[in-house]
């Protein structure tokens, strides 16, 4: 069965939950919506957190970047908090309600989807759609109910890998196809398009959600897209928002995507992440009562998770090298 949702069931949750009652405000006609225009010719970088409301450390980066003197000395720069409602509901005792309110806000990013506002969730990425179509560069902010380590997904478009590896953090870059329950902003539109269009969008799972340390990958992220993106100059950047390079970086490509067929998945072992498992036919868990396997040697499991499972939803991703 799924992991119960119930607060015996959590790992505890230590990263203090921003006060966003300036924040959410904005300076657009879209609450939550922050635009800055140098005047200069540029990019238009956008950075995204609170997509899932329990995923706090994207908030906190941004809270800390509009509490700051840095702007774009070039360009445009636009910051979003986005599912406030969903935030709204975050309790750190019993953090996964409060990942949406009727659906899941990454799911959403299809025509078809913003055309029918049925949900909380689908209204506020209607409203906040025409600001992701103008942007160049995009950096959304997650963080993950399991996984410790942070990981880079980057889609399957190769400018977003080598954009993922000119950074220099984090070690693990994925590059994934995305879900079958919906398409996720990061892919949306011009983002989603093949070859290369001048755009640039990456997904950043910090880390565990309720670990402070998420915090930090989220600020050391987004100081490095800045700069990479030409719209800031390191040096107007506090030293303290990066951290040191990963000493090496290993891209991965997705292959399967473990559905959940009912509510009834169990894995075979407490599976973490990022384990590389050597031989094919090693059992990974049941799903619906089916046993499912590695389907190769050396399958790297990415983002197992029992948090959040419904028919349809991934609960794990399985990858191999990039070579």
């Amino acid at each position: 069965m799924s992991t119960p949702d119930s607060a015996a069931a959590l790992r505890p949750f230590t990263l203090p939950c921003p006060d966003l009652s300036m924040e959410r405000v904005g300076n657009t006609d879209t609450p939550g919506v922050w635009h800055f225009d140098s005047g200069v010719p540029g990019k238009h970088v956008m950075l995204t957190a609170l997509i899932h409301g329990n995923e706090l450390c994207g908030a906190w980066a941004l809270k800390t970047l509009l509490a700051s003197s840095v702007r774009p000395g070039s360009g445009k720069l636009t910051l979003a908090f986005c599912n406030l409602a969903a935030f709204d509901r975050f309790d750190a005792a019993n953090y996964l309600p409060a990942r949406y309110v009727d659906e899941d806000m990454n799911r959403v990013w299809s025509q078809d989807k913003l055309a029918e506002p049925t949900t909380q969730e689908r209204r506020r990425a209607a409203a906040l759609q025409p600001w992701v179509a103008q942007a160049d560069w995009l950096l959304d902010f997650h963080s993950m109910s399991n996984s410790d380590v942070p990981l880079q997904l980057t889609g399957i478009q190769p400018r977003n890998i080598e954009l993922a590896l000119q950074l220099g953090n984090p070690a693990n870059i994925i590059a994934d196809a995305g879900h079958a329950a919906g398409v996720r902003m990061r892919d949306y539109g011009r983002f989603g398009q093949d070859g290369d269009n001048g755009t640039r969008s990456l997904l950043i799972e910090c880390g565990f959600h309720g670990d402070p340390q998420a915090r930090t990958v989220a600020e050391d992220q987004m100081a490095r897209f800045l700069v990479t993106a030409g719209i800031v100059d390191r040096g107007d950047l506090p030293a303290g928002w990066f951290a040191p390079n990963a000493p090496t970086q290993e891209a991965l490509r997705v292959t399967h995507a473990i559905a959940a067929k009912s509510e009834n998945v169990r894995f075979a072992q407490p599976w973490q992440g990022l384990e590389k498992l050597p031989e094919a036919g090693t059992l990974l868990g049941w799903n619906d009562g089916e046993p499912f396997s590695t389907p190769f040697d050396n399958c790297v499991l990415i983002m197992p998770s029992l948090a959040n499972v419904r028919p349809g939803v991934t609960v794990m991703r399985l990858a191999q090298p990039i070579a």
